[in-house]
């Protein structure tokens, strides 16, 4: 865990301008790493950027903003750095031993919310099976303690270093994980079965759209909700009523960019309930500034999992938080996206969309009869395919 007992630990972030990242799109990438920082509990205190081709090989920025970043942290005695993008062994190390201080990228940050997070059995060996794959190939500067997990005798070969030794250990780790994980995935496949043919909605979306209110308002139970990236891990599911129509609601764990591969895999298992539903919300928060990059990874996503051929509801929460600057009167430029109004914006989806979709305030409940009405439709549908000769 990141925080400290007696005092928030303080950090620096860093990341770089090239050409497949823009300055605008750095800057966002930043912004949400600090979000990600803070929801570890630390508190990041300053950004670095550069402007390169390519990431340097072996310390990620070059020289020149390497020594910038140790003078400041040295000056103010800040023993963390936070980088944005995966580093290699490599590059962690060199890193490590320039700077004096601990430091982490965007993966193993999340991975360490992830294991702050995990409540049940079965996120917790989700988690513990990717930190493992994540830490296999950066032994070099971690894990030479792992021999002494394990001990008896014999546990070392003629020669065998401790590295060897420690990777072993390792590998065998994740393969227990693994059937573990497959033991789990069993019980939870005879929990699906025993839930019969009634019809399943499973809530989607990009990490702190509103999900878990979503899921609060329309099943009225108490899933945890707080403005906090990945608030919800566990995956939840409850059952819903609408006009006399039931079925089963799920909430799944939210995307993110730059999600660690290994931590998609290992989550598989956990949208299994979204591979499986009926019907599928995609819940997108309206206010932010990026909403439309947000839903292109989240389709992505769900077409990596192959989770794209469902009919969707696509809801645009946090209307309540949507703000935009109007145009000046004299300027003859046309409108953009950084200056459409929530009408312009309802007025482009609902034209543009081939699937059914709403605007709503999950948080003040507006227009939330809308949403319940036009759910409940496709819900219905999706009964009467199901069971053609059946009443609601």
């Amino acid at each position: 865990m990141l925080q400290n007992e007696t005092s928030i630990e303080k950090a620096v972030l860093v990341g770089v301008i090239n050409q497949d990242q823009t300055k605008e799109q750095v800057d966002e990438y930043l912004a949400e790493l600090e979000f990600l920082a803070e929801t570890a509990g630390v508190e990041p205190v300053k950004k670095f950027t550069q402007n390169v081709v390519v990431p340097n090989t072996k310390t990620y920025v070059g020289k020149g903003k390497l020594e910038e970043i140790d003078k400041f942290i040295k000056d103010r005695e800040i023993k963390l750095v936070i980088f944005d993008d995966e580093l290699s062994p490599t590059q962690l190390r060199n890193l490590e031993n320039i700077l004096e201080a601990k430091v982490l990228d965007r993966t193993n940050l999340i991975l360490d919310i992830f294991a702050q997070r995990a409540r049940t059995a079965h996120a917790k060996t989700q988690v513990e099976l990717a930190q493992y794959q994540y830490l296999l190939p950066r032994l070099t500067r971690m894990w030479t303690h792992l021999e002494r997990q394990r001990g008896g005798i014999g546990m070392r070969g003629p020669g065998e270093s401790q590295i060897e030794t420690d990777r072993r250990i390792i590998l065998e780790k994740i393969a227990k994980l693994k059937e573990d994980l497959k033991s789990i995935d069993k019980q939870m496949i005879q929990q699906r079965k025993t839930r019969g043919q009634v019809i399943r909605v499973a809530l989607v979306g990009y990490t702190n759209v509103g999900k878990s209110t979503i899921m609060n308002l329309l099943s009225k139970s108490e899933v945890l909700a707080e403005n906090k990236l990945f608030a919800t891990l566990d995956t939840t599911v409850r059952k819903v009523v609408l006009n006399n129509l039931p079925f089963l609601l799920s909430d799944t764990v939210g995307f993110i960019r730059k999600l660690p591969h290994k931590l998609v895999e290992s989550f598989k298992s956990t949208l299994d309930e979204a591979r499986e539903s009926d019907i599928i919300i995609h819940v997108v928060d309206v206010s932010h500034k990026s909403f439309q990059d947000q839903i292109s990874v989240v389709e992505e996503t769900l077409k990596d999992l192959k989770i794209n051929d469902k009919p969707v509801l696509m809801v645009f929460n946090k209307i309540d938080a949507f703000s935009f600057v109007p145009k000046d009167e004299d300027d003859l430029t046309p409108k953009n996206k950084e200056n459409y109004s929530l009408e312009d914006l309802k007025n482009t989806y609902f034209g543009k969309l081939s699937m059914p979709c709403v605007f709503i305030s999950a948080k003040n409940k507006e227009n939330v009869a809308e949403f319940r009405d036009v759910l409940f439709e496709m819900a219905k549908k999706k009964h009467f395919e199901r069971y053609p000769y059946n009443t609601i």
